[in-house]
């Protein structure tokens, strides 16, 4: 942990339903038309390109001319007044071609050809012709707004049809060309337009039709093509695929480019192939930016690769690119899921010394981490101080604060932070009410749970399948399984689709209820309805056997497991070493421990602890200790359940040494022994004639409100007794007597 913690900061930054994101290219192409001073244009070169057609429209008759004359005079003369005033006099006569010739006349004045457009427009439709020569005169103009708005509006006309108007736009635009603008950029608006009504087909047409002119699309314009195009694709291999041909017809791609397609690949978990791009920019002779790699880095998080992360970091250094928001954020999340909360905060405090301020999904994502690690005086603190920062928080901040302590159990203070978060004028979400009412399923507290669940129907929430299965684990839990199957037949007549989950709790509950048969007949449903049980539903059914004692089934599960590629967890092997030790299969246990120490998987120490307890049962305490000892070389940390095997053997071996010296170390780490290892410990002490020591436990167990076994209090009642303490005999003997009532009244209900 430590030294991750030091890769971390010395490796990232040198001192150690929101987010600085890659689509900046996406926000900045969108507007494209306000920023085309950056459009580079290229000419194919080839002597074979055909060049563009003279402008050569109908000629006007002469009564015609006249009325062109008269308008052209009119509007350049009261330029002033009010087009409609003055030109009141020639609509009746005026026709589509006029609009034509006028513009002709009058197309080195830029604003007098808009307002006559719009006069125009407002009396009949123009033709296309004409509008591709408003578009023209707007591009040679400078006013690619303009432009682009003018090619935009013929999209959103009703009976729009895309292949005719596309064929003849594009015709007409390329015959005005010439003679009315001869500014290449109108092509990039027209093709970006294209691109924004998710015309691709056309946008790709329309590129290769400008080829025959030696005309190539700027990059700007082909990388506003890859952005939408990757949001409207099922597969990478598309995009790339068009990525690849537009660099073979002319596009030379710059970075931003390759940021477009290093993000979609990361969004379709091809991270190895994102990151391979990096190395194809610097052949290129292009330099990744801190996009670039953000991209990776994010990819590589949601994967969990860290140790590809640090590498990647460090080379962002060495490139002197410092990490972004988005970096940071990235890292972050990786971090809290691995539970190296630790990490993330010294992560979160070099963004803050590089002039980064978190922001809610930080402060979330951190907060959510110290909750599942059970730490809510660090996230209570957090959160405090993320508000004192003015970062308010959000429906996702109290929803997993209210996660974190419902998982531990603090259902009171869940309930009332809910309330806080209601008063503060955040609306719970189904998340926020399926977290509580798991809660309380898992408390065994269903009459809240089926509370919450009303309420939040009473409030126009819809319950999910998480909702039901919480509840249905709850009853499951309790040993209601007939609730419980009711339960699941209103899940199925709500058409809600039944998911692995609620199959598996359903499962464990008649695991628990000694209903064996049930739970294999379910898991066989399971299959039927094509959802493939997992590692837990055979690690459930193994348990079941194993404590049944049926050792061969429990195996043969197992195999079969094993047979469709699932992988035990350290859970499966714990059940199965519990259920050989109980059974009495010593070997088989150790040769399960030696297969899984050849394997590299690491045992916990509840593998451990199923060993040493049989061999303390069988009063081989030498081999306990090897097992303890072999135990903490692999740094397995030893738990509460491993000292109070210990205590326990060492004390009935009679090595009262060791089993003192346990006991404290085991007080130190801040475990309570339980009943049976005060009482093996007090009762070997009180054999080796250690009276002072097994007094201060006698009266420890006592202050722990533990059982004492009637031998123990007798010897005490004795040694009272020959030390002349009467006060304290009679004391201890009402002391039994009470507690002897006590258990024959719990017992009698």
């Amino acid at each position: 942990m430590k030294r991750v913690a030091t890769s971390v900061s010395g490796h990232l930054f040198n001192t150690c339903r929101h987010q600085l994101h890659w689509e900046y290219s996406s926000i900045s192409l969108l507007f494209f038309p306000f920023r085309c001073s950056s459009l580079r244009y290229f000419s194919s070169g080839s002597t074979n390109a055909r060049p563009f057609p003279d402008y050569s429209p109908k000629k006007p008759t002469i009564k015609d001319s006249e009325l062109v004359y008269h308008i052209s005079t009119t509007i350049k003369l009261r330029r002033t007044e009010p087009l409609h005033r003055i030109l009141k006099p020639y609509e009746s006569k005026f026709r589509p071609d006029h609009l034509i010739w006028v513009l002709m006349n009058i197309k080195n004045d830029y604003k007098l050809v808009l307002d006559f457009f719009d006069w125009a427009c407002l009396r009949r439709d123009p033709t296309l012709q004409a509008r591709c020569i408003v578009v023209q005169v707007a591009v040679a103009s400078g006013d690619l707004k303009k432009a682009h708005g003018l090619i935009g509006d013929v999209c959103s006309k009703p009976n729009f049809e895309t292949s005719i108007w596309f064929i003849r736009f594009a015709e007409q635009l390329i015959y005005t060309y010439k003679d009315w603008g001869s500014n290449p950029r109108v092509f990039d608006i027209f093709f970006q337009v294209l691109v924004e009504a998710g015309f691709f087909a056309e946008a790709r047409n329309f590129f290769h039709k400008l080829l025959n002119y030696g005309v190539v699309i700027s990059v700007d314009s082909c990388n506003l093509y890859l952005t939408r195009l990757s949001h409207n694709v099922d597969s990478p291999q598309i995009l790339t695929k068009a990525f690849n041909e537009l660099g073979d017809l002319g596009i030379t791609w710059n970075t931003e480019s390759f940021n477009i397609l290093v993000h979609s690949l990361c969004q379709f978990q091809k991270i190895k192939e994102a990151h391979s791009l990096l190395w194809q920019m610097e052949l290129r002779g292009l330099s990744p930016d801190v996009v670039s790699y953000s991209s990776v880095i994010n990819g590589y998080c949601h994967v969990g690769e860290l140790p590809i992360v640090l590498k990647l970091i460090e080379e962002m250094q060495i490139r002197g690119l410092k990490p972004n928001h988005f970096t940071y954020s990235s890292i972050i999340l990786l971090l809290c899921k691995s539970r190296k909360i630790a990490e993330a905060e010294l992560v979160c405090q070099d963004m803050i010394n590089n002039g980064i301020y978190p922001d809610g999904v930080v402060y979330t994502t951190l907060i959510d981490g110290l909750c599942k690690l059970g730490n809510f005086v660090a996230a209570f603190s957090l959160f405090g101080k993320m508000q004192s920062q003015g970062v308010a928080p959000d429906s996702v901040t109290y929803t997993a604060l209210i996660s974190g302590l419902c998982q531990n159990g603090k259902l009171m203070e869940a309930n009332k932070l809910f309330d806080e978060m209601i008063d503060c004028g955040f609306k719970p979400d189904e998340v926020t009410y399926t977290t509580l009412i798991d809660g309380y399923g898992k408390a065994g507290e269903m009459a809240k749970a089926f509370s919450l669940h009303n309420q939040m129907v009473k409030i126009g929430l819809t319950p999910n399948i998480v909702t039901y299965t919480a509840l249905a684990d709850g009853l499951c839990k309790r040993g209601d399984m007939d609730s419980a199957n009711e339960l699941l037949h209103q899940m199925q007549r709500k058409g809600l689709q039944l998911n692995l989950c609620t199959y598996n709790a359903i499962l464990n509950g008649h695991c628990k209820a000694g209903n064996i048969d049930l739970a294999v007949r379910l898991m066989e449903d399971m299959e039927c309805a094509g959802i493939h049980p997992d590692t837990i539903t055979y690690t459930t059914l193994m348990d079941t056997y194993c404590k049944l004692g049926e050792m061969a089934k429990a195996h043969e599960l197992l195999r079969k497991m094993l047979a469709k590629g699932l992988q035990p967890t350290i859970v499966t092997f714990s059940v199965l070493m519990n259920g050989f030790c109980n059974s009495g299969m010593l070997v088989d246990g150790e040769q399960l421990l030696k297969w899984m120490l050849e394997k590299g998987l690491n045992p916990n120490a509840a593998v451990y602890n199923s060993l040493m307890k049989q061999y303390c049962i069988r009063n081989n305490i030498r081999a306990t200790t090897e097992i303890y000892k072999d135990m903490c070389a692999r740094g397995v940390v030893p738990d509460s359940n491993t000292y109070n095997i210990l205590v326990r053997g060492h004390s009935k071996a009679r090595n009262m040494k060791e089993a003192w010296f346990l006991h404290r170390e085991m007080i130190g780490k801040g475990y309570i022994p339980t009943a049976s290892s005060y009482n093996a410990l007090i009762k070997g002490l009180l054999k080796k004639k250690k009276f002072s020591e097994a007094r201060q436990l006698f009266e420890e167990m006592r202050t722990h409100g533990l059982v004492v076994d009637r031998e123990i209090y007798n010897a005490f009642v004795d040694m009272m007794y020959d030390e002349g303490k009467v006060g304290n005999m009679l004391s201890l003997c009402d002391e039994v007597i009470e507690k002897s009532l006590l258990d024959v009244e719990k017992s009698g209900n």
